[in-house]
């Protein structure tokens, strides 16, 4: 095969082509003098003006560069939701806690502070390849590397997830999951797993269709109580809905005066659901507080002020109020949780009789707390 023959122009044979392309790349586009002297055949002006011409101002390059450009568009043009994966990480001090979130990445590296199987290395420190080594021990050796490959392949797949997801960026990450209603987020988090299949984009769309399908369903479920209701206009709907939270108002607040009726006698009882009543008026979410009187008719003791007790600020409104009700105090009860946690995983689940053997408390505050964590999702029965 020869290449003595033009293909853009001619006096530029294919040959020329080639070596002009080449020596753009080594010495840099705008250097024509060392363009023209590793090309020795074209002067700085041929080099120039034929670059120019064929390669930077041809129309026929610049319309296919165009029409390939709108066929990209087009075609990513109905993706499920803006996503991102070559954005710019967030870049945290060394020890912080975005940093320890983050896996100890390091953006200006593309790295991480210790990688996926980061003792790999470990098993060739002492390998060497010598020429009086046996058939066999050079096959072993040969087998040893071929595994390390496999294990750099498998930490280059993990980080190629990382970055085409951008779960690097666990905060931005966690502000899409935020988007959806909180049934759609616990299938989110359930089918992160599966994420590593399919690409972003695809992903995306699957959890989308699922948060529509959410969607859906609620509507058709509020048409059918409406249906049921006997209502055939969205005008009835919403009169329909407005007297329905009235209803709901009202019954919060029988039940509310059925409780301070119940402890009619009690005069703090009575102070505590006035002052509930009136959070509730001015439209502010009252405090909870529970008051119990025994069978002999003696009053408990008032709910525990968490305020300034250390370990607070690890519970959340649920366990604060079982807190306060127990009157434990949150150090105590986080070790009480962990502790029955620990057992419930070792044993595949937790019996009443067991969690009071491991907690020596009072068997009503142990009750309580085991009821709250089965109730919760956190333990779960033998």
């Amino acid at each position: 095969m020869t290449s003595d023959f033009p293909v853009l122009e001619p006096g530029w044979t294919a040959q020329e082509e080639m070596a002009l392309l080449e020596a753009v790349m080594d010495c840099g586009f705008g250097n024509w003098q060392d363009v023209a002297y590793q090309m020795r055949t074209k002067t700085k002006e041929e080099c120039e003006s034929h670059y120019m011409k064929n390669f930077i101002n041809n129309p026929l390059f610049s319309s296919t560069l165009l029409s390939l450009r709108k066929t990209k568009d087009s075609r990513f043009a109905d993706g499920a939701i803006p996503f991102k994966s070559s954005d710019d990480p967030p870049r945290p001090t060394f020890e912080s806690v975005l940093s320890r979130d983050m896996a100890g990445y390091m953006p200006a590296r593309a790295d991480f502070m210790e990688e996926f199987d980061n003792y790999a290395e470990w098993d060739l420190k002492d390998i060497d390849f010598v020429d009086d080594d046996s058939d066999i021990l050079h096959t072993l050796k040969l087998a040893v590397v071929d595994i390390y490959h496999s294990r750099l392949k498998e930490r280059q797949r993990r980080k190629k997830i990382i970055r085409d997801h951008g779960l690097i960026n666990l905060r931005k990450f966690q502000m899409l999951e935020r988007c959806y209603p909180k049934e759609v987020q616990e299938l989110y988090d359930v089918m992160r797993r599966f994420a590593r299949v399919v690409g972003p984009t695809e992903h995306d769309k699957f959890i989308e269709s699922h948060a529509l399908e959410f969607e859906l369903r609620r509507e058709i479920r509020r048409l059918q109580e409406y249906r049921k209701a006997g209502i055939k206009s969205f005008c009835s709907a919403k009169v329909y809905e407005r007297v329905k939270r009235i209803r709901e108002d009202e019954r919060r607040k029988r039940t509310m005066l059925n409780d301070v009726l119940q402890y009619i006698q009690d005069g703090r009882a009575c102070q505590q659901w006035l002052s509930k009543q009136a959070a509730i008026d001015a439209g502010v979410t009252p405090a909870v507080t529970t008051i119990t009187v025994s069978a002999t008719g003696r009053r408990s003791a008032p709910p525990l002020n968490l305020t300034g007790l250390p370990g607070t600020e690890k519970l959340n409104e649920r366990e604060k109020e079982l807190c306060q009700v127990v009157r434990l105090v949150p150090g105590a009860y986080l070790e009480y949780k962990q502790a029955l946690l620990n057992e419930c995983r070792r044993q595949g689940g937790l019996r009443l009789a067991q969690a009071r053997a491991l907690i020596k408390i009072d068997v009503n505050k142990t009750r309580k707390i085991y009821d709250f964590l089965i109730k919760e999702g956190y333990i779960t029965k033998a």
